[in-house]
């Protein structure tokens, strides 16, 4: 399936499914306790993503310091953000998932599975059509050029 068609087919379905969800927990628990748990899950959830996202900020700020590139540091930064907007987004579905890109070991993995993927994947030579080119070189300096 193309990544637009699997786009809007999540854009389609997750408010519907959503919206079910948002009705049958209404009617077991009543209108307002359903409104004041969406608040709530929203309210926790933005703390705790406060949080996580300081935590990442460091751990990227102690990986430039080593000199090393935070890109699995970076990748968590974009996790936190889709968990920011999962979060605020009404609705239980949306906030398990936000609540689950909290959870620091999930997170991790993911990231590191997304690094693998976009750096080793997308740009590491394959198929067929790869062609290498070889040959050799020499640093020339000034005084070389002199003679």
């Amino acid at each position: 399936m193309p990544p637009v068609a699997f786009l809007f087919l999540l854009l389609l379905t997750i408010p519907l499914i959503e919206i079910f969800v948002l009705i049958e927990i209404g009617q077991s628990v009543g209108t307002m306790a359903t409104v004041v748990l969406v608040i709530s899950t929203a309210i926790l959830g933005t703390w705790l993503l406060r949080w996580q996202g300081l935590h990442t900020l460091a751990r990227v700020q102690a990986t430039l310091n080593r000199g090393e590139l935070p890109a699995v540091e970076l990748v968590e930064g974009l996790i936190l953000l889709t968990a920011g907007v999962l979060l605020l987004t009404p609705g239980f579905l949306t906030d398990a998932l936000g609540f689950g890109c909290l959870i620091p070991i999930v997170r991790v993995k993911l990231a590191g599975r997304l690094v693998n993927r976009f750096v080793t994947g997308h740009l590491r030579p394959h198929g067929p059509g790869h062609r290498s080119i070889e040959g050799e070189y020499r640093v020339e300096t000034d005084r070389d050029t002199e003679n």
